[in-house]
């Protein structure tokens, strides 16, 4: 009977979450700016009731909210913010509206089924680490059990993130006029140039567990003008937190090349601690699995549109710590990928529609099977 009512209460409550994640896809703001994002999940919160925190433990656009007393302690993270130039083309705005309508879903129920649900708001997934500062800060201590579902094209359900150290990187040279005076100039594009030819060679040496790309940001002012500083955003990849880290010594190494053969100083800068690799709690998957099952929802054999559960999360973070899982719910978008343009039409409408309401109640189901299996052996 719980699990009846949890569906129908994610039934009743379509509407509202359909609404809500409309709001925040036409609406994408970026990591650590979610100011109008955060609230709205957050209202959407209180008003079944929960006791919302906004401002969470310093961080201006997270927030925490709980209802019931229950003693196993149920986590459900919501994400929000969208990718530059690319709007919600991770469907963020639907992470968030699945995670309020299990949250809904379960609160009336919480206290008769032993739950204390904590909804966790978490900024800057999309690079900035939000949920690594909230952990830092003493969030998800205690749990019992941490969630969050995240769309993809294809339904899996186990996420196997790689581990991922994202870096500013800067080169200072010297400007001068590139025709009349060349040799008074140390050229810092030089320097990038240098560094990602020789990224490039090294990938025939690396192992398929590792991924290095980035981007270069600032590549100089005029084409008449040795450029003085150039700037770039470069992601390391591996497959555990010990692989990433060896990982590194070997690109920074191409980055110095670039400084040394060139006379540009070099500075690179964290831009958030690294991402771990994720720990699944696999009597709370396999509890996922066979409620999607129920649902109608089917789980893709092993196509390449289901490797967006390789892509890094700071969810991986919070699994080495807590008991958690993070299942992906498919959007039937085709060819549509994560991180396209083409994806984020997809976050929208009739089949994202349908992912959210199920995702949503495959979770609160999840919850409820988690917690009496809980009770039963605590008890």
């Amino acid at each position: 009977m719980t699990k009846q009512a949890a569906a129908a209460t994610v039934t009743a409550d379509a509407e509202r979450l359909i609404g809500l994640s409309e709001q925040l896809h036409a609406n994408p703001e970026l990591g650590w700016e979610e100011h109008d994002s955060s609230r709205w999940v957050a209202e959407a919160l209180a008003e079944a009731g929960f006791d919302v925190t906004p401002a969470y433990l310093g961080l201006e656009t997270a927030f925490h909210a709980t209802i019931g007393s229950g003693p196993f302690r149920l986590g459900l993270c919501a994400e929000y913010d969208a990718l530059p130039g690319l709007g919600h083309a991770c469907g963020h705005n639907l992470i968030s509206a699945i995670t309020v309508g299990a949250a809904r879903a379960l609160a009336p129920l919480a206290d008769a089924v032993g739950l204390t649900i904590e909804v966790y708001g978490t900024p800057a997934e999309e690079g900035g680490g939000g949920k690594i500062e909230l952990l830092e800060r003493g969030a998800f201590t205690g749990l019992d059990l941490a969630m969050m579902a995240h769309p993809a094209p294809v339904d899996v359900a186990e996420a196997e993130p790689f581990a991922v150290s994202h870096s500013h990187v800067e080169y200072r040279g010297k400007a001068a006029h590139a025709a009349a005076y060349p040799e008074q100039g140390v050229n810092a594009a030089d320097a990038f140039t240098i560094a990602q030819v020789a990224i490039g060679m090294m990938r025939q040496q690396l192992p398929p567990s590792v991924r290095v790309h980035g981007v270069m940001t600032n590549g100089g002012e005029a084409p008449n003008a040795i450029p003085a500083r150039t700037e770039g955003r470069w992601y390391v990849r591996a497959e555990s937190l010990a692989e990433l880290a060896a990982t590194e010594e070997r690109v920074w190494r191409c980055f110095q090349a670039g400084a040394l053969a060139t006379g540009a100083t070099l500075e690179i800068t964290p831009e958030s601690k690294p991402y771990a690799e994720f720990r699944t709690f696999w009597p709370a998957l396999e509890a996922y699995r066979r409620n999607a099952g129920e649902l109608g929802r089917v789980f893709d054999p092993g196509t390449p549109a289901r490797r967006m559960n390789r892509a890094s999360t700071d969810m991986g973070n919070v699994s080495q710590v807590v008991n958690a899982i993070h299942p992906y719910i498919g959007i039937n978008s085709g060819t549509a990928l994560n991180h396209q343009p083409e994806f984020a039409a997809h976050c929208v409408g009739g089949d994202a529609e349908r992912a959210l309401l199920d995702a949503a109640t495959a979770l609160a189901w999840t919850a409820l099977d988690v917690a009496a299996d809980h009770a039963a052996v605590s008890g």
